[in-house]
C-alpha cells in the first residue's frame, strides 16, 4: 500500500483524490494524534487552520474545520494565507498544531492538506504514518462543552507582517521591486511587506479569484515578471508560487536568479554578519555544481541532502544550521521560520542589495551556473532505478567522463512516476548528450514489462 502522504502533505486532483470526506477524516486523525499532548494534560487542543486562494480550498477548509471542532479541537481559522504564515502562526499562538490547504505551485485542480506541529514544524514520517493509520477508526465523540469552537481569526496578517519586518537587518528604501504573487496566497501579504520595509512596489499575479492561481504567473512562469522588470526599470523582481513558501528572482535586465544563486547570495551575507551557524550552507544533491563550487571559495561548507525541502529541514535542525534550501526557491533561514518562506527569502535578498549597494546581478556573479539538463523518463519502474547494474554501470561510465568538469545524478521522483536524470557539464551541448545517453539505458533497462 502506497503512503497517503507524499513529500509535502496529502496532495492530488480536488474533489477527486482529495474530497471533502477525506479532509473531514483525515482533520479528526490528526486531531487525535496531534492534539493528544493537550488532552495529556486536561487541556483542550487548538489549532490554526489556513489557506490559499484556490476554490478548492473553500470547502476542504471547511471540511478540515468541522472535523477538528468535532474531534475537541478549538480552531482558529486565518483565512487565505501563505504556509510560512500558517507556520509563524502555529507556533506564536502557541497553538498545538497547524494546517494548511494548498497544492503549493500546481495547477488550480489540484489541492492539498498539510499539517505543522506544535511551534511550526513539519511533521515527520512516523507521525504522518500514525495518523494515515487512524482514519476511519471508531472514536468517542467530545459532547456539550468538550466539543470545539470555531474562531474566525483575521488578525494573523498583521502579526505574520510584523514578524517579517522584525526580521530585516537594514530597510530597502530607494529600491524599486516587482512581485510577482501567482495570484496565490501572498497576493495582500507580500505587496504590503515590501512597502512598509520601505521599497517602491510594482505587482503583478496579486489578484486571485479562486480560478487563477499559478496560471502563466509566479516562480514556474517567469516571462511576465522579467518583462515587468525591464518595463518599470526595477532593481529586481521576487516571483512566488501559489503558496509563498518559495521564490526565485529577476535582476533589473530580466535573467533569473534561481534557489541556488539567492542560497549562494544569503551564505556569503550571512556569514559576513557572522550569522551563518558553522559556515554551513544545507542544499539537495540537485544543487547547481557552481553551488559546490562558489562554496569552496567563499569558505563556506556545503552539506547535501535528499531532495525535499523536509530533508534540508532534518539536516538544519539536527546540525543547528541557519541557511538551506533548493534550487527550486525554497529557502529556509531557521533564525526566523520553521518552514521555506518566499517572502522573507525576498526581502533579506532585497536587503542585501540595498546593504551593499550593489545590483543583483553583482551579487550573483559570487557562484557560476554549471550548465544543467534535467529529463523525467516516464514508462519506467521507478523502484528499480538504485539496484539496476546496467543503469549504475552506466552512471558511472558517464560520471568518470565528465569528471572534476560535471556530474551525473538518477533518482527516482518522490512525487511522480519517473525517474528523473540531470547532467552537468561543461558546455550545454556535453550536459544534453550525456543526459540523451543515460535516458536510453534507462529506458532500454527499466522499462515495465
Amino acid at each position: 500500500m502506497s503512503r497517503l502522504f507524499g513529500t509535502d502533505g496529502v496532495r492530488g486532483l480536488a474533489n477527486s483524490d482529495i474530497t471533502a470526506e477525506l479532509a473531514l477524516n483525515l482533520s479528526v486523525a490528526a486531531a487525535h494524534v496531534l492534539g493528544r499532548s493537550a488532552r495529556e494534560q486536561g487541556r483542550k487542543p487548538k489549532a490554526v487552520v489556513g489557506r490559499d486562494p484556490r476554490a478548492s480550498g473553500e470547502f476542504l477548509s471547511a471540511a478540515v474545520v468541522a472535523g477538528l471542532a468535532s474531534a475537541g479541537v478549538d480552531v482558529h481559522n486565518v483565512g487565505v494565507l501563505p504556509t510560512p504564515a500558517v507556520a509563524f502562526l502555529t507556533g506564536d499562538m502557541d497553538a498545538h498544531f497547524g494546517v494548511m490547504l494548498s497544492a503549493s505551485h500546481n495547477a488550480m485542480p489540484d489541492n492539498g492538506i498539510k499539517f505543522f506541529a506544535a511551534g511550526g514544524h513539519k511533521l515527520p514520517d512516523p507521525v504522518e504514518d500514525e495518523i494515515a493509520a487512524l482514519m476511519g477508526q471508531e472514536w468517542e465523540r467530545p459532547l456539550g462543552a468538550e466539543i470545539g469552537r470555531v474562531h474566525e481569526n483575521r488578525a494573523g496578517q498583521a502579526r505574520y507582517v510584523a514578524h517579517l519586518l522584525s526580521t530585516l537587518p537594514n530597510r530597502l528604501d530607494g529600491l524599486r521591486i516587482v512581485i510577482d504573487a501567482a495570484h496565490g496566497a501572498a497576493s495582500e501579504v507580500s505587496p504590503e511587506v515590501f512597502r512598509l520595509a520601505g521599497a517602491e512596489v510594482f505587482e503583478i499575479g496579486a489578484s486571485p479569484d479562486g480560478l487563477n492561481i499559478n496560471d502563466g504567473y509566479g516562480s514556474t512562469h517567469l516571462g511576465r515578471i522579467q518583462a515587468a522588470v525591464r518595463e518599470r526599470g526595477a532593481d529586481l523582481g521576487i516571483a512566488h508560487d501559489g503558496d509563498a513558501d518559495r521564490c526565485l528572482a529577476v535582476d533589473a535586465d530580466g535573467n533569473e536568479i534561481d534557489g541556488d544563486q539567492i542560497m549562494a547570495i544569503l551564505a556569503v551575507a550571512l556569514k559576513s554578519r557572522g550569522l551563518l551557524e558553522a559556515d554551513t550552507l544545507v542544499a539537495t544533491v540537485m544543487s547547481n555544481l557552481g553551488l559546490i563550487q562558489a562554496m569552496k571559495r567563499e569558505g563556506i561548507a556545503l552539506r547535501q541532502t535528499a531532495v525535499g525541502d523536509r530533508y534540508v529541514l532534518e539536516a538544519m535542525r539536527a546540525g543547528h544550521y541557519s541557511l538551506g534550501g533548493e534550487q527550486s526557491g525554497h529557502v529556509i533561514l531557521l533564525d526566523h521560520g520553521t518552514t521555506g518562506d518566499g517572502i522573507l527569502t525576498g526581502l533579506m535578498l532585497a536587503a542585501r542589495v540595498v546593504e551593499t549597494g550593489k545590483s543583483l546581478a553583482d551579487l550573483a556573479t559570487v557562484m557560476t551556473r554549471m550548465p544543467q539538463v534535467l529529463k523525467n523518463v516516464r514508462g519506467v519502474d521507478k523502484s528499480r532505478v538504485e539496484m539496476d547494474e546496467g543503469v549504475q554501470a552506466a552512471v558511472a561510465r558517464e560520471s568518470e567522463a565528465l569528471g572534476d568538469t560535471g556530474r551525473v545524478l538518477l533518482r527516482k521522483s518522490g512525487t511522480e512516476p519517473v525517474v528523473r536524470v540531470m547532467v552537468e557539464a561543461e558546455t550545454q551541448e556535453r550536459a544534453e548528450a550525456v543526459c540523451d545517453r543515460l535516458v536510453e539505458v534507462v529506458k532500454e533497462r527499466l522499462a515495465l514489462r
